[in-house]
């Protein structure tokens, strides 16, 4: 029988139901499910996840809207992935809905393909000027070939560095601005390689191998994740009721033991949540980005050019989704998101989204890490437990490699 969310909404555990488990896995996201799932199944371990909201799926849960509209609670989530394995993997448990995506930036009233492409140069130069950038770009650099606009800022020909000016300007520059509260130079510099200039014609926001959509839902796709007799999931359950540490000698010092429920805990502790809450934020709360979603609802199966916009000279939003054009519907009906990136202040009302990556920050994050770095039972995972940023493929890759190490290949 597939696990509904109905079946996973338990009753609240004893402690002692859950010393019993062999491992406790923290937070039903894909970090969590796919490693619950790979102990479960591979490991043949008896596996407690517990998650803390009202519902699996992390931030991919979807969900029809009042409309029938099936929309993502936490903004857009989009599969793609070069990994034959994850692929291969994930479809074991979805089939796939044919989806890639596309993305239009709104700059001053003319939508242009992004990433900044071959199509974007001549809807945005005078044909002459499009033309002699497009063959320096291809003789320079190859088609197919991405390359980020601060290497293009750096070139010797003043065509190129003029292309370069115009899109760290209207494409880059005031989005970026938007969208973390920090100038470029705050920010780590893989943030500016996120956003080349792709030397062809193809306006595909993802290239890679494997794209698509769930084809009912990631709601569904994790319900058959999930469905595995070792595998008892716990929702309403915060981690930090249960979950308490052995104090070292100073503040700094690692932690000497996990505790579950006031009791020992020997088997595997497997963590996606936030380090600095597991920690009652003894230094401080660790800086993310968060978002609000303003949602406008329309009578129509398509209103959007695309089922993305980018509004990177315009608007107090980032972007507006569209999530017929991510689902297929064509129900009479659609709902748009708008989508405005806040500052993570309140972790009681706000959900932690983007963690803020420069020096200053990943040497905080590393005053966490070190509480727990002495614990040979317990295990961050994912992007808030290591301070990262991954794709769905890249930490469900991260998920099946952890199970390699702890299980065996």
């Amino acid at each position: 029988m597939v696990l509904k969310l109905t079946d996973a909404t338990l009753r609240r555990p004893a402690p002692n139901e859950l010393t019993a488990f062999d491992a406790i896995v923290v937070g039903a996201g894909f970090a969590g499910a796919v490693i619950a799932r790979e102990l479960a199944e591979r490991g043949d371990k008896r596996v407690a996840l517990i998650e803390r909201r009202p519902h699996i799926a992390g931030n991919t849960y979807d969900h029809p809207d009042e409309r029938g509209v099936l929309i993502h609670a936490y903004g857009p989530h989009i599969f793609h992935s070069a990994f034959e394995r994850v692929y291969t993997y994930l479809s074991r448990f979805t089939e796939w809905r044919h989806y890639e995506h596309e993305v239009l930036a709104d700059i001053h009233g003319t939508l242009i393909p992004v990433p900044f492409n071959l199509n974007s140069i001549a809807a945005s130069f005078d044909a002459e000027k499009a033309q002699a950038l497009t063959e320096l770009l291809l003789e320079r650099y190859g088609q197919g070939s991405k390359v980020p606009i601060i290497e293009l800022r750096k070139a010797d020909d003043a065509l190129v560095r003029e292309l370069a000016e115009y899109v760290y300007e209207n494409v880059f520059l005031h989005y970026t601005e938007k969208q973390w509260d920090l100038t470029p130079e705050e920010i780590d510099p893989a943030v500016t390689a996120r956003v080349p200039v792709l030397v062809d014609w193809d306006n595909r926001y993802f290239q890679d191998a494997y794209q698509g959509m769930p084809a009912v839902s990631y709601k569904s796709l994790f319900e058959q994740l999930l469905d595995h007799e070792n595998i008892k999931v716990f929702v309403n359950l915060d981690a930090l009721e249960l979950l308490d540490f052995v104090e070292g000698e100073t503040p700094d010092a690692p932690f000497d033991a996990v505790r579950l429920a006031g009791t020992p805990f020997e088997g595997l502790i497997i963590y996606t949540g936030a380090l600095d809450e597991l920690a009652s934020r003894r230094f401080g709360l660790l800086p993310y980005r968060s978002l609000d979603f303003v949602y406008r609802n329309y009578d129509q199966s398509r209103v959007q050019a695309a089922a993305t916009i980018n509004f990177t000279v315009s608007q107090a939003y980032t972007r507006t989704s569209e999530y017929t054009w991510l689902t297929g519907q064509d129900i009479g009906a659609s709902s748009v998101a708008e989508e405005y990136p806040r500052a993570y202040t309140d972790p009681c009302a706000q959900t932690p989204y983007y963690p803020i990556i420069n020096d200053e920050n990943l040497a905080f994050y590393a005053r966490y890490q070190v509480l727990f770095a002495g614990l040979d039972n317990f295990y961050p995972l994912g992007r808030l437990a290591e301070y990262h940023y991954y794709n769905i493929d890249q930490i469900v890759l991260r998920s099946l490699e952890m199970a390699d190490e702890l299980i065996g290949n």
